[in-house]
């Protein structure tokens, strides 16, 4: 009888495409054989019990430590634990991971959703993706992060490639990168990327984000950007992950699990990562001042507080989405990095309470869309960017001689709002640059409560999935 190990991988020299793959087999029940290629795959070891999971959460409530299998990597399970070969037999020497987080921070502890707990634990991510990275006064301490200050000097342009979420964090990243660090940024998106040829060097950097650090498409885009010559820095949350792997440099955003198929902590922990990566590119090529620096990163310090106090205005926006969650279209604007809060504000609309929804940067209402604002159509408005806000503003007023209902979000020493808006959703004020993560929180509460209004799974929205591990 053939090993069932060796039945597989004759099976597999016949395949091709992303799989992770588990084989028993009735005849040789004594073994399990699993295979990965592209998709995730995690064994994890209990104890007396050896588990297969696609990604770390899942095993949290019965072990902490895990293997981590690779591309072209063979697990044979058996009642003595696991082994690990290549897919030519080749042993593969693997020592366990621990992880850290806590089972418990897996459960809903108490709140009705997954995803409503976890915009409520975004002031403690916030604190843990600064811990220890911001201690010093005078400049940030990138644990992961390897390249000189040689070779940041030395860059010529700065690509930052992810989907969804992550590419909406990618476009704050470019924002602050290229004002704080001067160093030109294109933001792309991974699946466009890997088909476009880019013009990458190695006079260039790539930033990859991903959540899981397993999304097909941007595995796909680094590593066209590293063929291509560029140093890869990877920014994710799960340690370990293929993405993580692969990269030069990693900055970790320590979110914890996030269960809720829509991001919330992630999202805004990405954003953090992102200021800290441009505060330490523009410090190592002189063009922060130091004095600036120490401002921002005070600034950053604060931010967990702020966020506590704009989830503390929570059933403002439940009582808003219970007015609006029967409308059929709403539309966000905003300008600069109100415009990127923007299409992620509308993104999670549209994830999980099912709503047509459109961002767009506000100057380019009167270019089309605004044929679509009529009496009564929601337009949420994002103006915490002082350098924009009067010609916000005019965006605002064309909004209104439609009899469209503006939503602002603004800070709270904006007494001029009230007199352009209906409703005012407040956050505390901060440095512009950093108001991205306080200013989606309350569309994140928004779009939560309009799902819960119509009776949608907020978890498990239909048609998607958390970690996408296909194109």
């Amino acid at each position: 009888m053939v090993p069932l190990e060796e039945a597989v991988r004759r099976a597999l020299q016949h395949t091709r495409g992303a799989y992770a793959i588990v084989v028993l087999c009735s005849d040789q029940p004594d073994r399990i054989v699993a295979v990965r290629q592209i998709s995730p795959l995690v064994i994890g070891l209990g104890e007396g019990e050896t588990l297969l999971a696609s990604d770390i959460p899942a095993l949290l409530s019965y072990t902490r430590d895990v293997l981590i299998i690779e591309d072209g990597e063979m697990a044979v399970i058996t009642a003595r634990g696991a082994t690990v070969q290549r897919l030519d037999g080749a042993a593969v020497a693997k020592e366990p991971m621990r992880i850290t987080w806590d089972a418990e921070m897996a459960e809903k502890g108490g709140y009705p959703h997954f995803m409503l707990k976890e915009i409520h634990e975004q002031p403690r991510a916030l604190q843990e993706t600064m811990m220890g990275r911001l201690d010093s006064p005078g400049a940030p301490e990138l644990d992961g992060v390897s390249y000189t200050s040689e070779f940041v000097r030395g860059l010529r342009k700065l690509w930052i490639t992810a989907c969804g979420t992550a590419y909406h964090a990618g476009l704050v990243g470019r924002w602050v990168i290229e004002h704080w660090a001067q160093i030109p940024v294109e933001p792309e998106l991974a699946s466009e990327l890997r088909y476009r040829h880019p013009l990458i060097d190695p006079n260039a950097m790539a930033v990859a984000i991903s959540q899981s650090g397993e999304t097909a498409d941007t595995l796909a885009a680094a590593r066209e950007a590293r063929k291509r010559g560029a140093r890869l820095a990877a920014i994710t949350n799960v340690v370990g992950s293929t993405l993580s792997r692969e990269a030069d440099d990693v900055l970790y955003v320590r979110a914890g699990p996030e269960i809720a198929v829509a991001s919330s902590k992630a999202y805004i922990t990405m954003l953090v990562a992102l200021q800290m990566l441009a505060l330490d590119l523009g410090l190592r090529r002189g063009t922060m001042a130091t004095a600036r620096a120490a401002q921002i990163i005070s600034a950053l310090k604060a931010l967990p507080g702020k966020a506590q106090e704009v989830l503390l205005r929570e059933g403002e926006v439940e009582s808003l989405a219970g007015r609006l969650a029967d409308r059929g279209h709403m539309f966000f604007i905003g300008r600069g990095l109100d415009y990127a809060v923007a299409q992620e504000g509308s993104l999670k609309l549209k994830e999980i309470s099912y709503l047509h929804s459109e961002a767009l940067a506000a100057g380019e209402l009167k270019h089309g869309t605004l044929a679509l604002v009529t009496p009564g159509v929601p337009v949420f408005a994002l103006v915490t960017q002082r350098h924009v806000y009067e010609k916000t503003l005019s965006n605002i007023q064309e909004v209104k001689a439609r009899g469209g209902l503006v939503i602002a979000v603004a800070y709270d020493s904006d007494t001029e709002i009230t007199k352009h808006a209906e409703v005012v959703l407040r956050i505390p004020d901060t440095d512009d640059d950093l108001a991205p993560v306080l200013s989606i929180i309350p569309l994140q509460l928004f779009a939560y409560y309009v799902a819960r209004e119509r009776g949608n799974d907020i978890d498990q929205p239909r048609n998607l999935a958390k970690s996408v591990t296909v194109e």
